[in-house]
């Protein structure tokens, strides 16, 4: 039996083990750390393995959202430069695809909605424990790839954000399975209205078969690369680099 992260969380809290008070704060004791976040190679392996690479993350039915979508980490990154962009409704907004690919774009919020979109109504897992369904819409990253024409070099894709932590743009990233996944998209929308700024706002990625804090939000630039050695300290996201949480967080 495969335990996900969010089960080992809840117990360990149950327990009074741990506390978690949100996604954005520290987990404090570094022992705690390694508990809940070891065999990350073992899980990853363990679920490609025992399901199907399309396997799709379970959906729901309109009346099941959540009355209110709970905003999670940066709730609005207030740069000068996120603060003009929001003044002038993210006309001036463009996503940047490069990296290891045969053809770099720059695409607009028009240019995303003029791709073929997919609609799906997920729960969103946090890894504090609570989570919430909405409706999201958007382009598959697949298409968007496809588009700039990924190099058979690349391996991940990283995702770099407008919102700062430190005084650099967080950063996450995931693999070319989860990349291509029919239900991983850069999503525009929330429950049939253009995203709020405490979501994501003008875009922000959907993988959803991993934990919250994989879902990078106020996207602003997407790469392909061969390793992550190069990215922030080489574990391939702000929160593994910085509080050791694990970067395959599967449910």
């Amino acid at each position: 039996m495969i335990v996900s992260r969010r089960g080992l969380i809840a117990g360990t809290a149950a327990s009074g083990a741990v506390l978690l008070t949100g996604c954005d704060r520290v987990i404090q004791q570094p022992a705690t750390r390694r508990i809940l976040f070891l065999g990350e190679d073992m899980h990853r392996g363990l679920q490609r393995a025992l399901t199907n690479r399309d396997a799709l993350a379970p959906e729901f039915a309109s009346e099941q959202r959540s009355p209110f979508f709970r905003p999670n980490g940066t709730r609005d990154p207030g740069t000068p430069q996120y603060a003009a962009l929001r003044a002038g409704n993210f006309a001036d907004w463009r996503l940047a695809v490069g990296g290891l690919v045969a053809r770099p774009l720059s695409l607009s919020l028009k240019d995303l909605g003029a791709l073929p979109q997919r609609a799906q109504i997920t729960r969103h897992d946090c890894v504090e424990g609570w989570s919430a369904i909405g409706k999201w819409q958007g382009p598959q990253l697949a298409d968007v790839l496809k588009a700039a024409g990924t190099r058979d070099s690349a391996r991940y894709i990283v995702f770099t954000c407008a919102d700062l932590y430190g005084g650099a743009p967080y950063y996450e990233s995931i693999d070319l399975v989860d990349a291509f996944h029919p239900q991983t998209i850069l999503a525009w929308t929330l429950n049939d209205r253009f995203l709020p700024v405490a979501n994501g706002a003008p875009c922000r990625l959907r993988v959803e078969r991993q934990l919250g804090y994989k879902h990078a939000k106020y996207l602003m630039r997407i790469d392909a690369v061969a390793s992550l050695d190069g990215i922030g300290r080489g574990k391939g996201g702000y929160w593994e680099d910085n509080v050791d949480y694990d970067w395959y967080a599967g449910i």
